[in-house]
């Protein structure tokens, strides 16, 4: 036994750690507290994902459907699934094969592509790298021009090919895209442009390097995640247009998939819906693809671009 007065030793006489207690309690309220809320938010999210997914996978289903069923039937899947539609993609439209639809649509969207990276990205070093007179009134005029909608310019654009005889060519289509008129396109590379080192840019100098290698070959290297994410969104913009090739463009055999799908409704003759379908999910193939390919890229571009480096 230890005397009166003396300090009992560590671990001996003292009581034992409680297990339970407040502390518990407390981590037992938390949890009760949390769960309703967690199971509402993930019931929610589980909701919303089935309304995106919802159109999804009825045009999945639609595709194996005869067009009586599509019109006629709310079933999201079919009953007795038909693969006829997609063979039916083999024999053209009007006779016109459906790989001359593919190959005008990539024509255009790979010209579109070089369209963009070339013009906007030399106009973009303009506003970014070289200091002139008046560059920031046409910096502003240009951002302007996004407030312009596209049906406001559609006619006077229409009337000046018409007069140039280009109707009827793929020239309407992309002589824009290689005048950098897409503002957009040519703001975020700005972005993008003068966050980069100025150090590159004087070193370059002092060896000798005039604008256009500096842009060449240090610019346009480092503006790659740009240069990606216009790419993206110019090949999916121009491989998904109607209007555009809809105006301008009147013979079957210069119609792009936006137009060859058009052409499965006919106002004179039955409605082939299921074989619109069919190629409308063939006609994502390529989009997607492009998309996957380069994805990253884009979400690097995006997170990049207007920020402090």
């Amino acid at each position: 036994m230890s005397s009166p007065g003396l300090p009992t030793p560590a671990g001996q006489g003292a009581p034992p750690p409680a297990t339970g207690g407040p502390a518990r309690s407390a981590r037992s309220s938390a949890l009760r507290r949390t769960l309703p809320g967690s199971l509402a938010w993930h019931l929610g999210s589980l909701a919303i994902l089935a309304v995106i997914l919802y159109p999804v996978v009825w045009v999945i289903g639609g595709s194996f459907k005869r067009s009586e069923d599509i019109v006629g039937s709310l079933d999201l899947l079919p009953s007795d699934p038909i693969t006829s539609n997609y063979t039916r993609l083999t024999e053209g439209i009007a006779d016109v094969p459906i790989s001359t639809f593919f190959t005008n649509s990539l024509l255009l969207a790979v010209g579109s592509v070089a369209g963009i990276l070339l013009s906007c990205s030399l106009t973009a070093y303009a506003f970014a790298k070289i200091r002139f007179a008046g560059r920031n009134l046409l910096f502003t005029l240009m951002i302007g021009t996004l407030l312009l909608p596209y049906h406001v310019l559609l006619i006077p654009q229409y009337v000046l090919f018409r007069n140039m005889g280009m109707i009827n060519t793929y020239t309407p289509l992309l002589l824009g895209k290689y005048l950098a008129t897409e503002a957009f396109f040519v703001f975020l590379m700005v972005q993008f442009m003068r966050n980069l080192p100025k150090e590159l840019d004087e070193a370059a100098r002092l060896d000798g390097c005039g604008h256009f290698r500096i842009y060449w070959s240090i610019v346009l290297p480092l503006s790659r995640p740009a240069l990606i994410t216009s790419a993206i969104f110019t090949f999916i913009n121009s491989w998904n247009d109607f209007m555009g090739p809809l105006i301008y463009l009147n013979e079957p055999e210069k119609y792009t998939v936006s137009l060859g799908l058009k052409m499965f409704v006919d106002q004179e003759a039955v409605a082939d819906y299921g074989g619109m379908i069919a190629m409308s999910l063939v006609a994502l193939l390529p989009v997607l693809a492009f998309f996957l390919a380069f994805q990253r890229y884009l979400i690097d571009g995006m997170a990049t671009s207007g920020l402090k480096g």
